[in-house]
């Protein structure tokens, strides 16, 4: 049995609908007649109504509920129906505001090749600071460090071409050194950013219109007045705003958020605004000139001024900081999308990272055939057996093959151990404590040579995160396999296959090559060392 106690609720006339509460078992018929399912005889044109006896519904005598929620389960005034249980008007809950359009899908990237390079001022101090300490980093680490701050890198723009023609034109304004894909951008921001250098713009008193005007039109998105819409210069403002600002916009979607504004200091504003004429005095030429209105401002500019301002190019360069503030939204938007490509996977910067680095003497290998790493030499392994060496170099290799995760400090502090330090004198208040770094030894200077001499030759690795591994002896190529007797072939035939012998033979695994490490190469976090357990202090060198 439950233990829930009795608290006297009739659960069961609590959770019936309110049309069936307080009826028993006596009178739950009552209204019951025997005819139902009978369809009643009715004249042309009759509407079915409510019984006289008060029920409702479809059929006469039935035990339909009262209309509370308006007819069906869900055709309320609460979910759009018109309350009468018959079927609302969808349409009407959908006027009840202005419609929202639809946005714009974004225009398609262009078709521009986008190259990060680091700067050769940082690559020429990464790569000092590799010869000088003799360790291995992880090329692609370190090039996810360059991306992480703009004044590490650039931006090259370049052209593509298909059958010699240029696919999307490139221009550059040579003002300010900006890029932009046509000619029409470039010359709209000369003319907004750079108006003074080439024109100067004159007001004068004129008379102001005639009549009397009660409101006028403004555009809801910029505030522009545009004047009465009876005004004879209306269409041409409107026209004129609507191509200056919003052209990619739809005409008539422009026009639906111009408003009507009945405010009499806006009324008297735009009546100033038509009180003076405004021109526009050439600058920079021979003649002076002036001219009516900015349409003809344009056209002058792309007449006297264009060929020597906007200049086509077939690549352009563009620093790091001034990449993530350009004015060109698609090259903008293309840049960015580059960039956070290559901040995943930076395999791009990697490429002609490790060309700047080839050309400071830099060399390159990898680690279980997957992660790259930059260093000062390639792996070389030193056979003890067959190669006469020094003891000290003896015990070094033999030491590090024999210490797991050896590392530097371990091998100085078992090779050549430091003396015990001297008792300390108690240091008196007054006087300053002054803690010296202990001197090395000879031996541990002589052994400290050695290894520096093991790293550069190659025979000896020091990652980035300390740990010291000696090279592996390179594994036996497998034996060519011996060619088959050239049998009796057409001339045609034999010449292709005198090409293909004296092409170099490529020795093709059966089984698949293994997938990148991309966690190893690309971490998720830059911050950290270039390799999982990296001390605090032992990361991978800052290009700035």
């Amino acid at each position: 049995m439950s233990d829930v106690p009795d608290l006297g609720l009739d659960l069961e006339n609590l959770f019936q609908p309110a049309w069936a509460k307080g009826k028993d078992e006596a009178s739950r018929f009552e209204r019951f007649t025997g005819q139902e399912g009978v369809k009643p005889e009715r004249r042309h044109g009759e509407r079915r109504g409510p019984r006289p006896d008060g029920g409702g519904g479809r059929r006469e005598g039935g035990s339909r509920p009262d209309n509370r929620f308006g007819g069906k389960k869900f055709g309320g005034p609460k979910f759009g129906g018109r309350g009468d249980g018959r079927r609302g008007d969808r349409d009407e809950r959908r006027d009840d505001g202005p419609r929202r359009e639809r946005p714009e899908p974004p225009a398609p990237l262009p078709d521009v090749t986008v190259t990060f390079v680091a700067d050769e001022k940082g690559v020429e101090q990464l790569a000092r600071q590799i010869k000088v300490t003799g360790r291995a980093y992880p090329l692609f680490q370190i090039a996810q460090l360059i991306l992480q701050k703009a004044e590490r890198y650039s931006v090259h723009l370049a052209v593509k071409k298909k059958d010699g023609n240029v696919v999307q034109p490139l221009f550059v304004c040579a003002l300010d050194d900006t890029p932009w894909l046509s000619e029409d951008e470039a010359v709209e921001h000369v003319l907004k950013n750079h108006f003074a250098t080439f024109y100067q713009v004159d007001r004068t008193p004129t008379d102001p219109p005639k009549g009397t005007y009660t409101f006028v039109a403004q555009c809801g998105m910029s505030g522009v007045i545009l004047g009465p819409p009876n005004y004879h210069d209306y269409q041409n403002q409107l026209r004129k705003l609507h191509a200056e600002r919003f052209s990619r916009m739809p005409f008539d979607a422009f026009k639906s958020r111009v408003k009507i504004v009945k405010d009499e200091a806006v009324v008297k504003k735009w009546i100033e605004e038509q009180s003076f004429k405004t021109e526009y005095t050439c600058l920079n030429v021979p003649e002076p000139l002036k001219l009516p209105t900015m349409e003809e401002v344009a056209k002058h500019f792309r007449a006297t001024h264009k060929e020597s301002i906007i200049k086509q190019v077939e690549s352009f360069k563009v620093d790091g900081a001034k990449s993530r503030d350009l004015r060109c939204t698609g090259l903008y938007r293309l840049i960015r999308m580059e960039w956070e490509n290559q901040k995943r996977f930076p395999l791009q910067l990697a490429m002609t990272l490790s060309k700047q680095f080839a050309t400071h003497g830099l060399q390159f290998f990898k680690v279980n055939k997957t992660v790259v790493h930059v260093n000062v030499a390639r792996p070389q392994f030193l056979d003890l057996e067959t190669t006469p060496v020094s003891d000290v170099i003896r015990r070094i290799v033999e030491f590090i093959n024999a210490t797991p995760k050896c590392t530097r400090r371990k091998m100085i502090e078992t090779l050549a151990p430091a003396p015990p330090k001297p008792a300390v004198l108690e240091v008196k208040p007054d006087e300053p404590n002054v803690s010296e770094t202990p001197e090395p030894t000879p031996e541990q200077t002589a052994l400290i040579s050695d290894l520096h001499w093991l790293i550069h030759q190659g025979h000896v690795l020091e990652f980035a995160d300390g740990r010291m591994e000696t090279a592996k002896k390179p594994l036996p190529k497998p034996p060519k396999p011996e060619k088959k007797p050239a049998e009796e072939k057409p001339a045609a035939e034999g010449e292709t296959s005198a090409v293909l012998d004296a092409a170099p033979e490529i020795q093709i695994s059966s089984e698949p090559p293994p997938a990148p490490d991309a966690a190893a190469e690309a971490p998720a976090s830059p911050e950290s060392a270039v390799a999982p357990g990296t001390p605090p202090t032992e990361q991978v060198p800052s290009p700035s």
